[in-house]
């Protein structure tokens, strides 16, 4: 029994304690060294793999890398310096060191995945036995976005830090997804916006646009679109490819880029991809566009110096700012591939172009001797004068030793216990806030983002053919929307060797005066420029609709400005107003001249008859309708418009009323020749006076009140047409009008049935018959005036107003004056009393 509970005891502990075995062999690092404090790193050392297929009979073999990358190897070395240094200084870290372990990812997700599995679970070659070494306090990686993206949410839920120096994608940006995500590179989210501001900065509407097909692309192209079409902006196509896609779709990119009529290509591309589509376009000699890049590949100088460099002659886009890196040359080219390390004996070979092992097969490469030296040699490793990326990487290491430095439990070391809590780094890392020692600040925003900066590149030829990359300008998201966008006074390059800047729209500008209309089924950048409408005006080019002139202008023959309209009225100057004044002031010159001849000739009979004071109170009046006319020429005014119709009104009845009493007396007349009659006791001078005054007065009351209750006013008609303004005088109240006009009718048609009546009254001298003849053409007159005035327009319905005025003033002077002033002037033997009275 006692045998049986201790061999049950120890199968528990065993149970419990199981002997220690690893499942697979560890995921060595690249680059590893012992620290208090681990920072690890994943790089893409390796661009491509070997894809081993799988026999499903044998356990599968880890994928072999190829394809150094020298910018790689110089971001991951540039991470080990600064380690160093950091180590080497007092006031960060005191009493720590750091140490690192860092991965090749092979530009594969899965392997930068299993980078990462294995920084977290401290997985190393060097524990084997069952005592779990510690994990890191933060990632830096890594270069592309993708793999970033798998990296960040995987480890974000364990509130370990990633810090990336190169993964721009603005997807990053999320909190809710990457919630331990932080970069030193500015998101692609500032940089497709101001690749959009650039375009339309220089008038490019018309725009084909290239991305990777990856997280990086497509992300940064799809805020990029959204942006342009913000400005009006329209992209012609929008194409994604990656540079593992089949031959045939990279021709079929490059045949839309051909076929293309934009003459700007905003591309939104890996440097690696670029180098495929190059390939291409340089196949074909697609020449002469103008290409606008992000800043993976503006400022690759592999891009700038190969052998399609030709057809980027002239690019623009942003990229980092430079920046300068003290000491950090001279830490690339110490190595040496007598170490241990893989990497460096690769490295070696692919520099040199030799062979340290005697096992290689390689018949074409030579021996290395050992002495070879990096200081002589100029490659995308050793090169620090683009230190862009690499400085970010100096930033990132800078910036985790700076959180560490103030996380509680970090700068207060425990050897015992000799690791920090990775929410506290996280934490820390949120408020970390400090300079470079070249004066620049490091600081991450709400979304662990730094501040945008970047400077605007030009690729311009030097002086020996090469490729330089001359700085003309930067963006800042950080200032006010005018101000983002600034040029240095930096004569640009463009394609084809250029200095004008090259035109890319789908339609020409409209001009001034005219608007757009969009084409069925076309983008918005693609109109027909149509002119605006009478009355409307477009004052600046590309307008997209036109604006109506206020109600008192109208539009130019250009439709680019209103002018005032053309105010209309019956001017003296006027042509058809100069005509009316000389009969007017004919009309008078005639009327005083008979007046005169009248006076001369007053003790004769025919003046005498018939009232020779009616005959002068009758000039009087006509004199005063042929000056009345002249009111009705010129600008209408507050006065003149109520002088005018009164005045009219008033002298015109002045003179029927004197024609009515010549009328009546020579009825009466007639009347007292008769046996026993007595009538012109009753119509005696006195009374034909007090007639005319009546008559007259009840023209003046009628005057009076349409004056006071609503008086004629200036009035500026713009109904009738549109163009001009007829300024003429309204006639406030139009009763009061037509009861003057009425009342003046009434007297005239009165005064006509008398004459009519009179007409054949058997006097040798009947003036009845004048009367009734002046005044058949004075309602003839009046009678077709009215159709007239009502349908003439403008200065025309003044202008029938005075001729008829005129009119029945002239029927008045010349029926009733004429006829006499022919027997004083020409037959004077019949100026007698006795031939007056004698029997016709």
């Amino acid at each position: 029994m006692v045998f049986l509970h201790t061999w049950l005891f120890f199968t528990l502990v065993r149970a419990a304690n199981p002997p220690c075995k690893l499942l697979g062999p560890p995921n060595i690092p690249q680059f590893s060294k012992d620290g208090d404090v681990t920072i690890g790193g994943i790089f893409s050392f390796h661009n491509s793999w070997e894809e081993i297929m799988p026999t499903f009979t044998s356990k599968p073999e880890q994928p072999k890398c190829k394809s150094l990358s020298l910018r790689e190897f110089q971001n991951a070395q540039t991470m080990i310096y600064a380690i160093e240094e950091i180590n080497k200084r007092a006031d960060i870290l005191p009493g720590l060191s750091l140490g690192y372990r860092i991965f090749d990812s092979c530009g594969s997700i899965e392997m930068a995945l299993r980078a990462s599995l294995s920084l977290v679970n401290g997985e190393n070659a060097s524990h084997l036995s069952c005592q779990r070494p510690k994990t890191v306090q933060a990632i830096i990686a890594e270069t592309s976005s993708t793999p970033t993206i798998a990296i960040s949410a995987t480890v974000g839920p364990l509130h370990l830090p990633v810090i990336s120096h190169f993964a721009t994608c603005a997807c990053l940006s999320d909190r809710k997804k990457h919630p331990s995500f932080f970069r030193t590179v500015p998101s692609d989210y500032y940089q497709s916006r101001a690749l959009a501001k650039l375009v339309k900065y220089f008038g490019w509407t018309w725009v084909g646009a290239l991305c990777s097909d990856n997280d990086y692309g497509n992300n940064g192209m799809n805020t990029f679109i959204k942006a342009a079409t913000e400005f009006g902006v329209c992209v012609e196509f929008s194409e994604a490819f990656f540079r593992t896609h089949p031959r045939e779709e990279i021709l079929r990119i490059v045949d839309v880029v051909k076929k293309s009529s934009s003459k700007v290509i905003v591309a939104f591309v890996s440097y690696s991809d670029m180098e495929v589509l190059l390939l291409e376009l340089a196949k074909q000699n697609i020449t002469g566009l103008q290409w606008i890049g992000s800043e993976s590949w503006i400022s690759d100088m592999n891009i700038a110096t190969g052998k399609w460099q030709y057809i980027l002659r002239g690019s623009m886009g942003f990229a980092i700012p430079k920046a300068e890196i003290q000491g950090l040359r001279e830490f690339l080219i110490k190595i040496h591939p007598s170490s241990n390390i893989y990497l460096y004996k690769e490295l070696w070979e692919s520099v040199f172009q030799c062979r340290l092992s005697t096992e290689q097969s390689s018949e074409s490469k030579s021996m290395c001797t050992g002495n070879e030296s990096l200081n002589n040699v100029q490659n995308q490793y050793t090169d620090v004068t683009e230190l862009q990326i690499a400085n970010n990487v100096y930033k990132a290491v800078f910036a985790i030793a700076h959180a560490l430095n103030s996380s509680v439990g970090c700068s207060k070391w425990d050897t015992n216990q000799r690791e920090c809590n990775t929410w506290q780094v996280l934490q820390a890392l949120r408020e970390v806030s400090f300079f470079t020692e070249t004066g620049e600040k490091v600081f991450f925003d709400k979304n662990g983002d730094p501040a945008a900066r970047y400077d605007l590149l030009n690729w311009q030829q030097g002086e020996e053919g090469a490729t330089k990359f001359v700085k003309v300008g930067f963006y800042d998201a950080s200032l006010q929307p005018e101000f983002q966008l600034s040029f240095n006074n930096i004569t640009i390059m463009w394609a084809k060797n250029q200095h004008q800047v090259p035109v890319s729209v789908c339609s020409e500008s409209c001009p001034m005066g005219t608007r757009k209309a969009v084409k069925k089924g076309k983008p918005l950048c693609c109109y027909d420029c149509i002119q605006c409408a009478e009355g409307e005006i477009s004052n600046k080019t590309d307008s997209v609709m036109c604006l109506k002139c206020p109600p008192e202008f109208w539009s130019n023959k250009w439709r680019d400005t209103c002018v005032p309209k053309l105010v209309e009225f019956l001017s003296f100057e006027d042509v058809m107003g100069i005509v009316l004044i000389i009969f007017s002031l004919l009309g008078v010159s005639f009327t005083l001249g008979i007046a005169i001849i009248f006076f001369v000739h007053k003790d004769t009979p025919i003046v005498k008859a018939n009232n020779s004071e009616l005959s002068f109170l009758l000039l009087f009046s006509l004199t005063l309708c042929f000056l009345c006319s002249l009111t009705f020429i010129g600008r209408p005014t507050e006065w003149s418009c109520m002088l005018r119709h009164t005045a009219f009104g008033i002298t015109f009845v002045l003179c029927i009323s004197c024609v009515l009493g010549k009328t009546i007396v020579v009825l009466m007349a007639f009347k007292a020749t008769l046996p026993g009659s007595n009538v012109m006791k009753w119509f005696g001078p006195l009374q034909q006076k007090l007639s005319v005054i009546t008559f007259t007065l009840l023209q003046v009351v009628i005057c009076v009140l349409w004056l006071t209750l609503s008086p004629p006013f200036p009035y500026m008609n713009m109904n009738y047409y549109q163009e001009r303004i007829i300024l003429e005088c309204n006639l406030g109240s139009a009763f009061g009008f037509w009861a003057v006009l009425g009342y003046i009718g009434l007297l005239a048609i009165l005064c006509f049935i008398l004459a009519f009546l009179a007409r054949k009254l058997p006097d040798k001298f009947n003036e009845a018959k004048f009367i009734t003849f002046s005044m058949l053409i004075f309602c003839a007159v009046w009678i077709t005036f009215i159709p007239a005035y009502v349908s003439s327009p403008g200065k025309f319905t003044v202008a029938v107003e005075i001729f008829a005025i005129l009119a029945s003033s002239f029927a008045l002077l010349f029926c009733i004056f004429a006829p006499k002033c022919y027997i004083i002037l020409l037959r004077p033997e019949e100026n007698t009393k006795k031939h007056m009275m004698s029997k016709s």
